[in-house]
């Protein structure tokens, strides 16, 4: 397996084992040199607003190392020991970035998902015997504080809630006006409430405490989506820092700006941006509490590029789509780079970003699980549109099937589930509950992704769908059991299958089909109500309900949705191009053995580019008939 010339130049190979060499045993460790190196270098920028010229934050690696040590030396003070969790509720800030690494250093942190539900919260801080909870302020135009406040209430091990202020972003005349339309401050819990900004600079900037050189876990991020009770994956000091390595030998130096759009809640930009540019020395930015989904960041994002020098833009294919909706309307001679994640991106997607603005685009791909990153195209070496890439250094992957007598390894471009053993992935612990990690791992060693894919004879990877049965839109993970169990709660339904439908901004959309009880009648907007009534989150209303006389099933009587999937791109597909006028349909879905579900369409007259411009928005790919 070749990683490109870059990769070929380092002496990439298993020669040396991966505890050989020489790197930092822990979080600290790693800020530590980094922070002797390059003091005075920009670390992390951060601004409230989206506008080019907005009032913005920059911090050198020497402040980020006095404020983490600050940090960790309150969550001391607050009885935080390396066994204790510090979670954080919170929206991208500078203070997240450093209570992500102090919560670390102290003991283990656990960020969650702020667009999460009270009672998910809640979930989550029980199951991890969070002991600290940072959480915003009261601050207008959000509810966070009174989720995050409801959560703690019924989160009893939970004894100190730190509160950032995120007015101190904004200049006057507007920081003058939130205090006098800011929120109360919830009440009816039992934890103290105090000032994060207050107790961090009561704190020595330099560590109180030892910082033992153990292998420890370091950090609990949760998984399983929007919707359920997610699962929490545990990451070792080992896993994180080996994705710094990945970033600082593979991706970034010191002289990089990397822009950073994406939650830190999620491992994307934690581990893969901030733990990279923490080993790297590279300076990362993060554009607005809500990144990519803030305020005029789609509209400003070229001109906030040109702004801090951007070199490398870390993007999913969603949000690509949505910069090609818009003009590159600054200066990005910067940029050379843009790491994709989440999902495979649309080869027209792919052709008319590199066309618009000559970026190089690297597919990646990885999971919580693992500690985020697997593979990866190649910086300098052989791209392939479509493929994640070739796996990294240190990490293995292969393709398996299940048999009768045991997981066989598969041949090259065979389809079988995608597999993975390395230094992100904790064989036998990868979630804290035990019995979540039962059946998890093919020969006591690799990882089971419930991705399904293959590996051509190059070692390039390709997905080509999910023995899982999850719904990602937009890279958020939705459990379709939640949106099935919701359809049944109605007394005409007998039976409904949940599934993602193509959308050519979010990737999927959940959609559902029911079949009714022998002598019902229930029109599908009377369904769709009672699913908007009955699903706790937003992001998991099915954007589509029908009616069928019966839903396909197997002979064991299971719902069968690789038909039901069919249908979906059928619809999605044709609907996509009569509206755009074009005459081609698709005649049929096929599942192919390389690419998976497959459209296959009948011209009428119509052409390439014209179905191209049409359907290349979308993941799943199409072909002519014949």
């Amino acid at each position: 397996m070749t990683f490109g010339s870059l990769q070929d130049s380092l002496d990439m190979t298993n020669e040396m084992p991966w505890e050989a060499r020489n790197v930092p045993t822990t979080i600290y460790e790693m800020l530590h040199k980094t922070a002797k190196k390059f003091p005075e270098r920009p670390a992390i920028s951060y601004q409230l607003l989206s506008g080019p010229t907005d009032k913005a934050e920059t911090l050198n690696w020497r402040e980020v190392h006095e404020q983490v040590c600050q940090f960790a030396n309150l969550m001391r003070e607050l009885r935080v020991g390396e066994k204790d969790v510090v979670a954080l509720v919170l929206p991208n800030a500078t203070e997240t970035a450093i209570a992500l690494m102090g919560g670390m250093v102290a003991g283990i942190v656990n960020p969650i998902n702020p667009l999460l539900e009270p009672e998910q919260i809640a979930s989550i801080l029980r199951e991890t015997n969070a002991k600290v909870v940072i959480t915003l302020k009261p601050f207008p135009k959000t509810d966070l504080a009174q989720k995050t406040a409801e959560a703690v209430r019924h989160a009893p091990n939970v004894s100190t809630v730190l509160e950032i202020d995120l007015n101190r972003y904004l200049s006057p005349p507007k920081s003058w006006i939130v205090p006098l339309v800011r929120p109360k401050n919830p009440t009816g819990h039992h934890a103290d409430v105090k000032s994060y900004a207050k107790e961090l600079k009561r704190q020595n900037k330099t560590l109180d405490f030892e910082d033992r050189k153990v292998d420890r876990v370091a950090a609990y991020f949760h998984t399983g989506g929007t919707t359920g009770m997610p699962k929490v994956a545990q990451h070792k000091n080992s896993g994180i820092i080996y994705q710094g390595w990945i970033g600082d030998t593979l991706l970034y130096t010191e002289e990089d700006s990397v822009m950073c759009p994406l939650p830190l809640f999620h491992v994307f930009a934690c581990h893969v941006i901030l733990m990279a540019t923490v080993m790297s020395g590279a300076h990362v930015v993060f554009p607005t509490p809500q990144g990519y989904r803030g305020d005029g960041v789609f509209d400003n994002f070229w001109k906030l590029c040109e702004r801090w020098k951007t070199t490398f833009i870390i993007t999913v294919p969603t949000a690509v789509s949505a910069m090609m909706q818009r003009p590159v309307d600054a200066d990005v001679s910067t940029v050379k780079n843009a790491f994709s994640g989440s999902a495979p991106m649309p080869l027209e997607l792919f052709t008319r970003f590199t066309k618009a603005t000559n970026i190089n685009i690297l597919e990646g791909y990885g999971l919580t699980e693992a500690t985020v990153l697997v593979s990866c195209n190649p910086l300098d070496g052989e791209k392939r549109v479509g493929s994640v890439g070739v796996q990294f250094p240190y990490t293995e992957v292969k393709i398996y099937n299940n048999t009768a007598d045991g997981p066989v390894e598969c041949k090259a471009d065979e389809i079988g589930e995608i597999c993975v053993s390395g230094p992100g992935v904790w064989a036998g612990n990868t979630y804290t509950e035990a019995a979540k990690n039962r059946e998890l791992y093919h020969n006591e060693k690799f990882l089971r992704t419930g991705d399904l894919g293959r590996i051509d004879a190059d070692g390039y990877i390709w997905i080509t769908g999910r023995a899982k049965d999850l719904i990602i839109r937009g890279g958020h993970n939705i459990d379709p059991a939640e949106i099935e169990d919701a359809m049944l709660a109605h007394k005409d339904v007998a039976f409904a299958g949940a599934i993602g439908q193509p959308d050519a901004h979010a990737g999927e959309v959940p959609c559902v089909s029911v079949e009714l009880v022998d002598g019902a009648s229930v029109s599908a907007d009377e369904l769709l109500e009672h699913a908007q009534r009955h699903i706790h989150e937003r992001a998991a209303f099915p954007k589509y309900v029908e009616v069928l006389d019966e839903l396909p099933k197997t002979a064991v009587g299971k719902i069968f949705k690789p038909d039901l999937r069919k249908a979906a791109i059928t619809r999605i597909y044709n609907a996509a191009l009569e509206k755009a006028g074009v005459a081609a349909r698709v005649n049929v879905v096929i599942d192919d053995k390389k690419r998976g579900l497959v459209a296959q369409l009948d011209a009428n007259g119509a052409s390439e580019e014209d179905v191209g411009k049409v359907l290349g928005a979308f993941t799943r790919p199409w072909e002519w008939v014949g």
